[in-house]
């Protein structure tokens, strides 16, 4: 599989002077969850409407601070319900944080949840036009690259058909090819790339790197440490909603191999 960096390939660095893509300061996000299983809807209803229910906070993100060079490639990491999403999405701006200060130099193409921004009784070419929209893409320019996005994506046959009926590769495919339509500042990926052929996986990667080669800050989030550690700048992990370790690539993927050891040996 090609990397993000072809060999000999050197990263975009920004200059000194040169203001970073993101600035995340002191970010949190929290959300009320019903501190204990309620039975029914009316149940529910009921307590909602007597002020009976009981709430707790879980906190997705606390304090959260960090900036994202131009042209800069970051790994994400942590376990399941770290926050790592929750960050894609207050970058993305689907999430607004309950405190802290976001700063984003450039549009954002995020490729985040199988099938957000999809409408399922659609066709995959109504779809186009939706998720180009959802994306602030105007439709002169979507009417232009239509037909590269229908061939990049590998689903001409399919495109009149209703992505009810696409399987989630076929979703990642279009997605994917709709958010790279026009280069953009900032590409955000969640883990979306597992999904799917390696012979597409590919071409993803290859269109990446030429984002990359341009200039485009790419973040992205995996489970894979090896992937992480082969194609990104810098590394952070996120560890229940906090930075547990932001830095060096190979340093940060060792802190986390290590705890993730630890764990394990515990459970034992």
């Amino acid at each position: 599989m090609s990397t993000l960096a072809e060999p000999g390939h050197q990263p975009v660095r920004r200059s000194p002077a040169e203001a970073p893509a993101i600035q995340l300061t002191d970010i949190s996000v929290c959300f009320e969850m019903p501190a204990e299983r309620i039975p029914s809807f009316k149940e529910y209803v009921l307590r909602r409407l007597t002020g009976r229910i009981e709430r707790r906070q879980l906190w997705a993100l606390r304090d959260v601070s960090l900036e994202v060079g131009s042209g800069e490639v970051l790994g994400v990491v942590g376990r399941n319900g770290a926050g790592k999403s929750t960050l894609l999405k207050v970058i993305s701006r689907v999430l607004h944080p309950n405190h802290g200060h976001l700063v984003i130099r450039g549009n954002v193409a995020p490729l985040l949840e199988l099938g957000a921004g999809f409408h399922f009784d659609l066709t995959g070419r109504e779809n186009v036009y939706l998720n180009a929209a959802l994306l602030g893409q105007p439709i002169r320019e979507v009417e232009e690259h239509f037909e590269e996005v229908v061939d990049f994506s590998e689903l001409r046959e399919f495109i009149d058909f209703p992505v009810r009926n696409y399987s989630s590769g076929m979703l990642t495919r279009l997605g994917f090819s709709v958010a790279t339509m026009i280069r953009p500042d900032i590409l955000l990926i969640d883990e979306v790339l597992a999904v799917g052929d390696a012979r597409f996986q590919e071409k993803c990667l290859q269109r990446i790197n030429e984002f990359r080669s341009f200039g485009t800050t790419i973040i992205l989030v995996s489970h894979q440490t090896s992937e992480v550690e082969r194609h990104c700048d810098r590394a952070l992990w996120i560890d229940h909603g906090k930075v547990a370790a932001f830095g060096d690539t190979q340093d940060v993927v060792a802190h986390y191999r290590r705890a993730l050891d630890e764990t394990d040996e515990e459970g034992l």
